[in-house]
């Protein structure tokens, strides 16, 4: 599994190249952290990354029962000012922006204007007041996909209006602590977290340090993430080390645990030819804004929408025990090729090879058989539903 992982950060390094010209490769702010907890570095995003530290699947089951440590800082953290800048995102974001509550946060996607998926992102409306959130005069604060985020920002420059200031945050870094026991520990040094609920966030502190913290995910356990000054970084993750449930885990587990909760990864589930609605994301459309239709590829989402797209992201579980990866095709029963995987590996939770893959709308429904073809070599596989594990979040009114 580690090989495909490092394969998988390879592509996505070169995903990010602009202008053909390959990219520094960057260091995160924890960097050495990583390297003395016996992290292996690989290329990812264009930053050194740790892909595992003990093993993948050690880390993975250790954060389905316990709480893992993420350094997720490649992200990019963007702030937005000025006036209307809930209006103005609307324009290329399908999602209700301008009805989104303070401290409140929303998954959407970053559309062109043929409808096809540039990024997908979180965005969260920001309390006012002074000391209500740490990142100055922002109204919006928006997290981005490591290997996108240079060029979402250029995009937004083209789309929004003169007077809405983008800031891209470098200086500060970002963690996520994922599993069922990340509240117990982060509460220990953070009091008050415990209050959040899934898709909200706050303003706390730590050593009278200014953070943010938000509850959701990518791992589809409870679980929270971090932006604090870069300066700190080091600390923070020491102390959350240093509790008994948190262990540092690396991209090969955060590839498997997203993989089993069903959540795509941009640059291979999802990509500019990509709709909404073949990636099976329509719960990013809000209502208010699919009967308004004014948001970037409009017309052609919302005709699909309507009438079903002719291709369509689903889930499969693979025959026997060897993982069918990325760029394996599926074939019909004549052998021709109707689709192709986007995702796939050994799925630890499951005990059994899982995947992603697009295909034709009409072989989409749970239990459909398929035939794969990697490397010359067939596998049957059956549509699956997705997620492959249950989400745990903790949600408003849970008890």
């Amino acid at each position: 599994m580690s090989d495909a992982v490092i394969e998988q950060a390879q592509d996505a390094e070169l995903a990010g190249e602009l202008d053909g010209e390959e990219p520094a490769i960057q260091q995160l702010p924890l960097d050495a952290w990583h390297r003395t907890q016996g992290g292996r570095m690989v290329p990812f995003a264009g930053y050194e990354m740790p892909v595992q530290y003990k093993g993948i699947m050690a880390e993975h089951l250790w954060t389905r029962e316990n709480a893992g440590l993420f350094d997720v800082s490649h992200m990019g953290q963007v702030g937005l000012t000025g006036e209307g800048v809930a209006k103005a995102l609307e324009a290329v974001l399908p999602g209700d922006i301008a009805g989104l509550a303070p401290a409140k946060m929303r998954y959407s996607l970053l559309l062109n204007d043929a409808g096809g998926i540039l990024d997908d992102l979180m965005v969260t409306t920001l309390p006012a007041g002074e000391g209500a959130h740490p990142f100055g005069e922002a109204s919006h604060y928006m997290v981005v996909n490591g290997a996108t985020k240079y060029d979402d920002v250029s995009y937004l420059l083209d789309v929004l209006p003169e007077d809405v200031v983008i800031n891209l945050m470098e200086d500060q870094a970002l963690l996520a602590l994922q599993g069922p026991k990340a509240v117990d520990a982060l509460a220990r040094i953070v009091p008050g977290v415990e209050a959040l609920v899934f898709m909200t966030a706050g303003a706390f502190a730590w050593n009278d340090t200014p953070l943010w913290i938000s509850r959701s995910g990518y791992t589809g356990e409870d679980g929270f993430e971090i932006s604090l000054p870069a300066e700190i970084a080091e600390g923070f993750a020491t102390a959350l080390c240093e509790q008994p449930e948190v262990e540092p885990i690396g991209l090969g587990a955060r590839d498997s645990l997203r993989l089993e909760a069903g959540l795509p990864l941009y640059g291979h589930d999802l990509d500019p030819e990509t709709t909404p609605v073949m990636a099976d994301l329509g719960f990013a459309l809000s209502k208010r804004r699919r009967e308004a239709g004014d948001f970037a590829g409009a017309a052609r989402i919302l005709g699909e929408r309507e009438n079903g797209p002719t291709v369509k992201r689903v889930g499969l579980m693979i025959d026997g025990r060897q993982p069918v990866r990325e760029g394996a095709s599926v074939v019909d029963a004549d052998g021709a090729i109707i689709g192709r995987v986007t995702s796939g590996g050994f799925a630890p939770s499951v005990g059994a090879p899982i995947g992603m893959a697009y295909g034709p709308a009409a072989l989409a429904a749970a239990g459909t058989p398929l035939k794969l073809i990697q490397r010359g070599k067939l596998h049957d596989a059956t549509v699956a539903a997705m997620p492959f594990v249950p989400h745990r979040y903790i949600r408003a009114g849970a008890k």
